[in-house]
């Protein structure tokens, strides 16, 4: 299965999955303003043996059979220094 990649302007890290290249129709209308205007950035072969940096494959293929599309929102970020790093200082 083909992905087509496009990456949100509007939303920083976020990124659209189609399952067919330029099939924004497949968007709900809300989701579509809420990302604003998108680019092309990759078309990805996804099998089973594929490894996405911030997505596990078997979901997006699953998204792209069932819907025509998946959303990859940023990762959140935890504030090092916010952790307990086990010293007395």
């Amino acid at each position: 299965m083909h992905a087509y990649v496009y990456k949100s302007l509007r939303q920083a890290d976020t990124y659209v999955f189609l399952a067919a290249r330029d099939d924004f129709a497949r968007l709900p209308p809300a989701l579509l303003t809420q990302m604003g205007e998108m680019r092309f950035v990759l078309e990805v072969a996804l099998t089973s043996e594929r490894k996405l940096a911030r997505a596990d494959a078997d979901v997006v293929r699953r998204n792209l059979a069932e819907r025509g599309f998946h959303i990859q929102f940023p990762p959140t970020m935890l504030d090092p220094m916010t952790e307990d790093w086990g010293t007395d200082a």
